[in-house]
């Protein structure tokens, strides 16, 4: 009989999901089709109202969950962040939850997260064109199969990151990356052969770019998630299978040692690198601790 519950509690706030969406996607692209006018005044003003109406879209998501599906959330560390600056945030990746997390955690209290997506999601319904319409950074990665048949390929993707981050110059905003670049699993951990206990290696260079491109964020989020009960699915978690989540944050400065020409500077590229383990040595540290509670 429990098992039966949780499952119709999961098909209804799977339904009230939906239907959220539905409710906010329809203003939210139509507003989009006035940023297609040629009037830079004007795309500014869309693009405040599109943050706005999608920050609507999380809270009631974030409500459906307080409601159907609570959690017991723990935060620590640097809780005190400002909605009127430019943040990079960034946190280790163990399921498609941790959006629903960091959405919950910061909806409202910093500028709205804006995540790099694949090129591929572009295509997802309704929710592909609410991303673009919300400029969602789509990121093209290009094999070394691809690159080494087209040698003019090489630094597109670069410039691709270089064009999305333009566009957040003029407001305040949050560029989320999991720099991990996948879900962290025990096979994955191995097959990497990673430093870390819990975490996977950190991949720099879309963070390194992001970070040159956009001057101005000068603060790092360091976001670690840690999943007391086993990491749930979606359904796991829709369905109230969430258990205890405890969520550690950590505000650092982002200096000029964390600018430079990645793709050009070796010695650049070496540092950052560096710094970007320290933090990952850190983090993990900091997650085997929320482990052990």
């Amino acid at each position: 009989m429990k098992s039966l519950l949780s499952q119709l509690r999961g098909c209804l706030v799977f339904t009230g999901y939906f239907i959220n969406t539905l409710f906010w996607a329809a203003p939210l692209l139509v507003i989009s089709l006035f940023k297609l006018l040629p009037i830079k005044a004007l795309r500014h003003l869309c693009s405040g109202i599109l943050d706005q109406l999608a920050s609507g879209w999380i809270s009631t998501n974030s409500l459906m969950e307080r409601c159907f599906h609570p959690v017991k959330l723990t935060v620590t560390g640097d809780t005190e962040l400002a909605r009127h600056q430019w943040y990079m945030v960034v946190a280790n990746h163990q399921s498609w939850v941790d959006i629903l997390i960091l959405q919950r955690l910061f909806n409202r209290n910093i500028p709205f997260l804006k995540f790099f997506l694949k090129q591929e999601l572009i295509y997802v319904p309704v929710l592909g064109l609410a991303w673009w319409a919300l400029d969602f950074p789509f990121m093209r990665r290009y094999s070394t199969a691809q690159l080494k048949k087209d040698p003019k390929l090489r630094g597109k993707d670069i410039e691709i990151t270089r064009k999305a981050c333009a566009k957040f110059k003029h407001q305040p905003v949050s560029v989320m990356n999991f720099v991990e670049g996948t879900r962290f699993t025990s096979a994955k951990h191995g097959k990497q052969n990673s430093p870390y206990q819990h975490l996977l290696r950190p991949k720099a260079g879309g963070m390194a770019f992001a970070l040159s491109a956009m001057t101005e964020i000068d603060k790092l989020v360091d976001v670690t998630i840690c999943y007391c009960n086993g990491v749930p699915s979606f359904w796991d978690y829709i369905c109230g299978r969430g258990g205890e989540i405890r969520v550690n944050i950590k505000l650092r400065d982002i200096d000029d040692a964390m600018r430079g020409d990645y793709q050009n500077d070796k010695a650049f590229k070496k540092s950052f690198q560096q710094q970007l383990n320290q933090i990952w040595q850190h983090k993990d540290q900091v997650l085997g601790q929320l482990k052990a509670g």
